[in-house]
């Protein structure tokens, strides 16, 4: 199929064209590794463009970089594809992580539930903006209602990777099979390392607090917590005390970070004036 462009471009197609990416928000910036690649791909001569999880403000120039009319053309499709969305979640981690203050630790796993090809943009994003994208960077088991489901509950699950040396057990609690607070309990008998209250309900929070306070095990046990958070959320739930706090569609479905492409100048022809 015939490129458009060959024709529209063909009258000037020995031209220099100079271009900028520019911040339409500020912002922190993700894909800027991928811009380099594609950038290359395309033959465009990068002259400049901003270091990765670099932060800009509305105006900020994100990249230049100079091709020929049809390059310029084709950037002006590629480059901000890669960096666009990837850019909006890093700075919606990055707004999460700065309310949190260092505590509770955001984390962001729903990438889990994006396609294949997207993972990696999705771990990196989350990562720049600040915040993790898995729970524990020690090797850990992850134990959720599917897998107490089917190996007959809190104590059995914690039972079949008990001799999983090494890995820190994690384990998702709903209220499903008993009290919240009960799940909790039983779930640090059996030896679990870290409880992942999973209910949105920021009370099941403060009754399992209370009881592993009561147990005396607080210092030991970490508690993570779930459930539908918004960013908004972060500042009152705070007060609970968590050391991590899970938000997941309001990072990845963060909007794009906004930028535009514009034309600098162009030469009269390839090895022009400067």
């Amino acid at each position: 199929m015939e490129d458009l462009r060959e024709r529209i471009f063909s009258q000037v197609a020995d031209r220099i064209v100079r271009a900028a990416i520019l911040a339409e928000d500020g912002g922190i910036i993700a894909g800027t590794r991928a811009v380099k690649e594609e950038a290359h791909k395309l033959g465009l001569s990068l002259e400049e463009i901003i270091a990765e999880g670099g932060q800009v403000e509305k105006g900020d120039v994100i990249a230049r970089f100079s091709g020929s009319p049809k390059q310029i053309a084709m950037a002006e499709e590629i480059l901000m594809g890669v960096m666009a969305k990837a850019s909006g979640i890093a700075t919606a981690a990055h707004r999460a992580t700065r309310m949190a203050g260092g505590r509770p630790k955001i984390v962001c796993g729903a990438w889990k539930k994006m396609p294949p090809v997207l993972k990696e943009m999705l771990r990196q994003a989350v990562t720049l903006g600040g915040a993790a994208y898995s729970l524990s960077s020690d090797p850990f088991v992850y134990l959720d209602k599917n897998y107490i489901e089917v190996l007959g509950g809190i104590r059995e699950s914690l039972t079949a990777v008990r001799d999983l040396e090494g890995h820190r057990k994690v384990i998702q609690l709903k209220g499903k099979s008993k009290e919240i607070v009960s799940e909790a309990e039983e779930a640090v008998v059996a030896g679990a390392d870290i409880v992942f209250i999973d209910t949105g309900r920021p009370k099941d929070v403060k009754t399992v607090m209370d009881r592993l306070v009561r147990l005396g095990v607080r210092g030991r046990i970490e508690v993570a917590f779930a459930g539908g958070v918004k960013i908004e959320d972060i500042p009152k739930l705070k007060a609970l005390d968590v050391d991590y706090l899970c938000i997941g569609r309001e990072i990845l479905d963060a909007p794009l970070l906004d930028m535009k492409m514009e034309v600098m100048d162009t030469d009269g022809a390839r090895g022009g004036r400067s």
